[in-house]
């Protein structure tokens, strides 16, 4: 028989090493390796595929494209982000802040699945009681949920095989533990490993699982990257500090569109959803200020509507300030750049803060005209008009490029009853839409003398 063999991996990065050395060679961190189990393989091994079958070559053509039914989480935000809900034999990692609601959220949601399907929670950080504590504090239906409080990954393993539940939660991959493996549980290599099992557990049973992460004091997944890799499905949930508001965004999915985004709101029953979330991101007062100005951010397969708002003040120490809140404060430098090389406006001596009022962050760069126009208007001090709706992309030559799914941004607009727009000339609508009255415009000038021509 076969000797198991031995393998260094180190904890920062990953790579694996033959040997033991004091310094990783990959990462230069020193004392970083921890010894693994490698189990030999033999003949046999490398001949069976993933279901236990000899692996065969066939054609593309020759293989059956029928979509399995998706497993829907009876929580449509959740599913909208999944892509139409879990998917049998994927595998989900949810990460967020602690205290962001995940495992409310997913407590909610396999309490919810129980009632028809055999589901599994594994917690490896609360007590049973704890569970129970919170669920009937939620007012949550116990009766078919199937609970454990284990972290050891082979005792997890058998009570699947003896319980065969259709979907599987692990709270959380870094408290897990893989019998073999010379590393404290959410090392790097623990992660990795037990993550790796999971994910072929779960294509050889058809079982869906959903994996917890934590996340670093810098808002990143904590643990290897090659982990986002394994997964077929990564989805974060945010926690605006001071919000009640939670936001679950995509990041990456196999089986639905990318960056899509769910709402729910934080009460005393656990998360609710928002059905219309461009209603609670324009909660604005009645007066309007200067400095405010509301764009349509694509969201996935959706628009969303979000009040930008910024504020130009003298600069009071040393030197300028650019503070950014849900944008990217390099592309509000640039942009800051452009308007003084362009609009011959000059803003050296000023601090300028922007803000995406909710806790959104816009990633795209749809929001770059209304950021523009925000911050002119404050150092302007002119109030623009509360029924105005702008988006676009400026370029570095101060040109307004076009954005994707322009008619669309502008319906939704209208649903909200506002009637003026300022858009790319190329996302001009073809035919005009009733009750919106929109400014094509091409270049930054144009932008600014329509806006502040119409206030």
């Amino acid at each position: 028989m076969a000797k198991a063999k031995s393998a260094y991996v180190c904890n920062e990065c990953g790579e694996a090493h033959m040997q033991w050395q004091g310094q990783c060679s990959a990462c230069g961190v020193w004392n970083s390796l921890s010894r693994i189990s490698v189990a030999p393989s033999t003949r046999s091994d490398r001949s069976v595929g993933y279901a236990g079958t000899h692996a065969e070559v066939r054609r593309l053509a020759e293989v059956q494209g029928a979509e399995a039914a998706r497993v829907t989480s009876s929580f449509a935000e959740l599913d909208r982000v999944l892509g139409g809900g879990f998917v049998p034999g994927s595998v989900v990692l949810i990460g967020g802040d602690p205290g962001a609601g995940k495992s409310t959220l997913l407590l909610q949601v396999t309490t919810a699945l129980a009632m028809r399907l055999p589901v599994l929670y594994v917690s490896g950080e609360e007590s049973l009681e704890q569970l129970a504590m919170r669920a009937r504090r939620l007012q949550l239906p116990l009766e078919g949920l199937q609970v454990a409080a284990e972290a050891r990954v082979d005792e997890i393993a058998a009570i699947i095989e003896q319980h065969a539940p259709a979907l599987v939660v692990i709270d959380s991959i870094q408290v897990m533990q893989m019998t073999g493996v010379d590393s404290l549980p959410g090392s790097v290599t623990q992660v990795r490993e037990t993550a790796a099992f999971f994910t072929r557990l779960a294509k050889q049973r058809g079982t869906i699982f959903v994996l917890v992460g934590h996340v670093t004091k810098e808002g990143n997944l904590a643990g290897p990257k090659v982990l986002e890799h394994m997964i077929d499905c990564f989805v974060m949930l945010d926690s605006p500090p001071g919000s009640r508001y939670r936001t679950l965004r995509g990041i990456k999915n196999r089986f639905g569109a990318v960056n899509e985004l769910g709402v729910f709101a934080m009460t005393d029953r656990g998360l609710k959803e928002v059905a219309n979330p461009s209603a609670i991101f324009l909660e604005r007062g009645s007066e309007t200020s200067p400095g405010s100005v509301v764009t349509v951010s694509w969201e996935g397969t959706r628009p969303i509507l979000v009040e930008l708002q910024a504020l130009v003040d003298q600069v009071q120490s040393g030197y300028a300030r650019r503070v950014a809140v849900g944008l990217d404060a390099q592309r509000l430098a640039m942009h800051l750049a452009v308007l003084h090389r362009h609009g011959g406006i000059a803003l050296a001596d000023q601090d300028v803060f922007a803000n995406v009022v909710g806790g959104v962050r816009i990633g795209e760069t749809a929001a770059d005209l209304a950021l523009v126009l925000a911050t002119l208007s404050s150092f302007r001090d002119r109030i623009l008009p509360r029924e105005l709706v702008v988006f676009g992309e400026i370029g570095l030559t101060g040109e307004v490029r076009p954005v994707a799914n322009g008619q669309e941004r502008l319906r939704e607009a209208v649903k909200h009853g506002f009637t003026l727009a300022i858009v790319p000339k190329a996302n001009r609508p073809r035919p005009a839409l009733d009750g919106m009255r929109v400014h094509a415009v091409a270049t930054l000038n144009e932008a600014i003398a329509a806006a502040f021509d119409a206030g």
